[in-house]
């Protein structure tokens, strides 16, 4: 069904073949912000769009890391 969206996509844990699903929640759990995207997306690549109007405090793993991007939300101050 989805053989022309779905792509193949690697982790920490290995390769896989799907969909990514990215969320921002907040302190109560309640979604903010999500995105889907094909297994062969930069997670960092979606970041900067997932968090637009968001404020406060960012926390991610290691694939939403990037240090222009860091300097760049430090400067909006988030």
């Amino acid at each position: 069904m989805f053989k022309d969206l779905a792509k193949r996509g690697k982790t920490t844990t290995g390769w896989f073949y799907g969909f990514k699903l990215h969320l921002i929640i907040n302190d109560k759990g309640e979604i903010l912000a999500f995105q889907i995207t094909p297994g062969n997306i930069s997670d960092v690549s979606v970041l900067e769009s997932l968090s637009k109007g968001i404020f406060g405090k960012l926390f991610g793993d290691k694939g939403y890391i990037s240090s222009k991007l860091g300097e760049k939300f430090l400067k909006k101050g988030l």
